[in-house]
This record gives C-alpha cells, sequence and structure tokens, in this order.
C-alpha cells in the first residue's frame, strides 16, 4: 500500500529509484521467492530457510542494488535482512548472531541507512488481510506472529537512528505523509 507512493513521491524529486522486493528482485531471486512461499514446503527446516532468504539477497546485492547505488540511485526495498532478522532469528527462533553474521556475509556488510517499520495491532492486520490469499508465513499461528512483531520491535529499538517505527494503523494517507518525513529526516531527502 505504501510502497508506490513512496517510490512516486522519491520519482518526483528527481531521484532515480530502484524498486525491489525480497526475496526476488532477479532472476535467481523470483525462483528462491516461488520455493519460500510455496505451501507444500511447510516443512522446511529454518536454516533451509534462512539460506534460501540469504542466497536470494546476495545475488539481488551484486546484480541490482550495489550497481545501482554506484550510479548515485536510491534503492527502496519491499522487506530486506532486517525482516529475516525478525522472521528467521525471531520466529523461527534461530540463533540472531548467526542470522545476522549470515545476512552480514551476504550483504558484504552493506545494511539498509533507513528501515521504515510499519507497525499495526494485530487486529488491524487481521481484518486487512481478510480474503486474501495467504503465503506459507501469512498462514503460521499466532505465536508466530506474536514474536516476528516483538523481533521487529526490539530491533527497531535497538537501533533508533537506522530505524523508523511508523503506526501504520492510521489511515493511509497519514502513514505515507509520516513516511515521507521519516525519509526526509534521516535521509536528507
Amino acid at each position: 500500500t505504501q510502497f508506490q507512493p513512496l517510490l512516486s513521491w522519491l520519482e518526483g524529486r528527481g531521484h532515480s529509484v530502484l524498486a525491489l522486493r525480497e526475496p526476488g528482485g532477479t532472476e535467481i531471486g523470483e525462483r528462491i521467492r516461488d520455493v519460500l512461499h510455496d505451501h507444500r514446503h511447510a516443512d522446511m527446516d529454518a536454516r533451509a530457510e534462512l539460506m534460501l532468504y540469504c542466497a536470494s539477497r546476495a545475488q539481488l546485492m551484486a546484480a541490482r542494488i550495489l550497481p545501482h547505488l554506484e550510479r548515485g540511485g536510491v534503492v527502496v526495498c519491499d522487506r530486506f535482512a532486517d525482516s529475516t532478522l525478525a522472521y528467521q532469528g525471531y520466529g523461527r527462533e534461530l540463533p540472531l548472531s548467526e542470522v545476522r553474521h549470515i545476512n552480514e556475509w551476504a550483504m558484504g556488510g552493506l545494511w539498509p541507512q533507513l528501515v521504515l517499520l510499519l507497525d499495526a495491532a494485530p487486529e488491524v492486520l487481521e481484518k486487512r488481510m481478510r480474503g486474501r490469499q495467504l503465503d506459507r508465513f501469512e498462514q503460521e499461528g499466532d505465536e508466530f506472529h506474536c514474536r516476528v512483531r516483538d523481533g521487529f520491535r526490539e530491533l527497531a529499538a535497538a537501533e533508533p537512528e537506522r530505524w523508523a517505527l511508523i503506526d501504520a494503523s492510521l489511515p493511509h494517507e497519514e502513514v505515507a505523509v509520516t513516511i515521507r518525513a521519516a525519509v526526509r529526516e534521516r535521509l536528507g531527502i
């Protein structure tokens, strides 16, 4: 909901914007995405899941992100390494230090400058998801989703200079205004 308005706003300000999603963004990444989101793989080992995310991320960094940054562009990605910390670290309960280390290696040490955490109460999210076809992660139980949400919030609290917590329960236009303000303030864009 907020991805396209942010891209349009950045482009309207004269930035060369590369819009990506994770996993995905490359041919290899899209194939990995299909495996990760496939309901038939509900029994996937958490470590295998982590490694697939990081494989997609390494390819995305090499093929798309680094070349765009080297040309002076802005990269906006729907989910990235911090999502892996929340989902595989907190959600799947893998050791956070190991999840962080593997991500660090996959990204060549280049972490996002700004992470926008769009946070809303579970009941708000449940209402918004009603009627959608859910992927393998969205079908996980409440305990998993609570661990993930708590993980995101802990990550944001630990690095407030890199994170902006956005109240996603507000009307869409108010959320968009808050996002633009955070990007202006934190990145000077």
